[in-house]
């Protein structure tokens, strides 16, 4: 009797500590793959996104801001989200502005495709994004002080570092979202490909969430474990910046996407539309 060969599945996220917290389990063989085998490619967030646009993986952590481009080949995963309740991007620069100061200015921003560049256009239309790589750390930093920008919209962990570098905070998109719909923000989404097929589809999915479920039980496991990488910034292996970024982004919504957290997608691609910024709607469809 001849076995099946099930297909290898590849798995692309981010560097950085929620998407390394959230699969660590499976690459490390801690949980029971069932029988599926992965491969894990790691990039910034741009470069995640481009991998959806070219349909090049079957599971990659995205800006929740490109799945509408990518609806026809991908389903949402309804785990692995990154939610802002109250916070979230911030736009930072040199000197004291206010968000309606953004209009003409340049805006470092880590990638036309990410939800942060989204948001930022719904609340300051105004505002020049500049794309700065995400990769090295540090670029978007030396950005700013070069005078290459006027401001910079952060995202991830650069989030929690900007006043350390004496920057000032312009505006922070969670907290505008949350005054402007009463909802969450969110930003970051894990999307599978629909050609793997609705059975290998939930079994993926079963497997990707019993990889959230033990890190969440192994928490300071893996605050040890991520604080061990080398990330290329010395500030990145902070234990408590860790732990306060996790707070932020590896929680029950990563577990399990919340009802609110979902109607906040539909209002941010409904907006989106409004204002122009999106073409014709794209189906929501959320994988099981």
């Amino acid at each position: 009797m001849s076995s099946i060969i099930l297909p290898s599945i590849l798995l692309a996220y981010s560097v950085d500590a929620d998407d390394a917290f959230m699969f660590h389990a499976l690459r490390a063989g801690a949980i029971d793959a069932g029988g599926l085998g992965f491969t894990h490619r790691r990039d910034h967030t741009a470069a995640l996104n481009q991998l959806a646009l070219d349909g090049a993986a079957d599971v990659v952590a995205v800006s929740l801001g490109v799945y509408p481009a990518i609806a026809d080949r991908y389903q949402l995963l309804p785990h692995g989200a990154s939610v802002g309740r109250g916070y979230g991007p911030v736009v930072v620069a040199p000197r004291p502005l206010r968000a309606t100061d953004l209009a003409g200015l340049r805006v470092g921003i880590p990638g036309a495709t990410t939800t942060a560049w989204l948001v930022l256009r719904l609340i300051a239309p105004g505002a020049i994004g500049v794309e700065i790589p995400i990769a090295p750390f540090n670029r978007i930093f030396d950005a700013l002080a070069a005078g290459e920008v006027d401001a910079a919209l952060l995202i991830h962990e650069g989030r929690l570092l900007y006043p350390a570098r004496g920057l000032h905070l312009v505006t922070d998109l969670g907290v505008v979202w949350l005054e402007r719909t009463g909802l969450p923000l969110p930003l970051g989404v894990n999307v599978i490909r629909r050609g793997l097929g609705a059975p290998l589809v939930a079994r993926v999915s079963g497997v990707l969430r019993a990889s959230i479920a033990w890190a969440l039980a192994h928490r300071e496991e893996m605050i040890a474990l991520i604080a061990g990488e080398d990330r290329g910034d010395k500030a990145l292996s902070d234990h408590d910046l860790i732990d306060h970024y996790l707070n932020l982004y590896a929680n029950n919504d990563t577990a399990a996407i919340a009802a609110d957290a979902r109607r906040a997608v539909d209002v941010l691609f409904a907006d989106a539309r409004a204002a122009g910024l999106l073409a014709a709607s794209a189906p929501i469809d959320w994988a099981p």
